[in-house]
């Protein structure tokens, strides 16, 4: 990244949304809706030009807290794209024009009864041919789709969804889906998802929110009630109850953590950096004018990128002080942000409110 990086195009859209930008070499897909918050709308542009290519339309009614825009990021497989809005609505559309493959609704199909005010927040899950979400209905907790189709492939019982995402990993020799529902983390099978263990933190009522992150072979936990949790595991797959690490300083309700090395990085009114070597223990946390409940992170080896309310702050991921290399304002206003970026090649592409940003970080 230069110290200036270039803006290449923006466009703008009809309305706030907080989904995630998701992008390939040829397309960038964002959320939205329309003017009188009747519908969900997806808009497809051309990466290259900003040109908008097609829309999807579709009625979705409700009343949720933050409103009714898409939580989720779509997420691109192949020629497709598998969406995921706030009410349930689940599409597989073809990325080229937008046409529907497959939809339902998670709530009629699966008699979801919990009342989910965020709406469904995490976001769909590819594995192979199979679409993972969380319907969150009580014989349906998990569900695969088959990815050509859209016909069911498995579903697990259990509880109601948490508001964050799945992911899938390699833990204690078995290849399993990972992550939250209401009130406990759990395992799947990949293959079956058939639930393979479920742990309760000491602390009720967190949001459940950030990501799961493997670190080699364990897992790494944050949360805004029982703080940041490292995990082992047993031979058969399952975790190992008790934390082989803590810091109960880093306490996000939103943001997911990054892993740089040994340095665990993640923003929560403050930039953290926690150092896996010393216990978890903090080697520092900066603040900073853009940064607030919510942060997204890039990073590669060297450097991280963080994304906050206007401003995008390069930081040296392997100083053990805060070290700012650069900082650009993307926004002219201060706003809060929600939305993750996306990054392709040098294309950063950024969501602010209601306006969508292409930069390149080229050197």
């Amino acid at each position: 990244m230069s110290a200036e990086p270039q803006q290449i195009w923006k466009a703008d859209l009809a309305s706030d949304g907080l989904g995630g930008i998701a992008a390939n070499e040829k397309y960038v897909l964002v959320s939205y809706r329309d003017f009188d918050d009747f519908q969900d709308v997806y808009q497809c542009f051309d990466a290259a030009t900003g040109k908008s290519l097609w829309m999807l339309e579709y009625l979705a009614i409700g009343a949720l807290d933050y409103g009714q825009s898409s939580r989720t990021t779509p997420n691109l497989v192949g020629e497709v794209a598998i969406l995921l809005g706030a009410m349930g609505d689940l599409h597989c559309v073809k990325l080229a024009d937008g046409a529907v493959v497959w939809k339902t609704n998670l709530r009629s199909q699966f008699s979801v009864a919990a009342e989910l005010p965020w709406g469904y927040c995490g976001s769909p899950l590819v594995i192979g041919d199979k679409v993972i979400v969380q319907a969150g209905g009580a014989e349906a907790s998990l569900v695969a789709f088959n990815l050509g189709d859209g016909s069911v492939a498995w579903s697990s019982p259990g509880a109601a969804p948490s508001y964050g995402s799945l992911i899938v990993a390699q833990l204690g020799g078995k290849r399993q889906i990972v992550g939250h529902d209401v009130d406990s983390l759990g395992g799947w099978d990949a293959e079956t998802g058939r639930r393979l263990w479920k742990l309760k933190p000491p602390l009720d009522g967190d949001f459940n929110v950030p990501t799961p992150l493997v670190v080699d072979d364990k897992l790494l936990i944050v949360t805004e009630n029982n703080g940041a949790r490292l995990f082992a595991f047993n031979a058969d797959g399952a975790i190992q109850p008790t934390p082989v690490l803590e810091n109960q300083k880093l306490t996000p309700d939103m943001s997911s953590p990054v892993v740089v090395g040994h340095k665990v990085f993640c923003v929560d009114k403050f930039l953290y950096c926690l150092d896996l070597k010393n216990n978890l223990n903090e080697t520092y946390r900066q603040r900073d004018a853009a940064l607030g409940d919510y942060g997204a992170i890039i990073a590669d080896q060297d450097r991280l990128l963080v994304i906050g309310n206007g401003d995008l702050l390069l930081v040296d991921a392997k100083a053990d002080k805060f070290t700012l290399l650069s900082r650009q304002k993307f926004s002219q206003e201060k706003t809060e942000i929600f939305s993750h970026p996306a990054l392709v090649g040098d294309r950063l592409y950024l969501r602010d409110e209601a306006t969508i940003y292409c930069w390149s970080l080229a050197n």
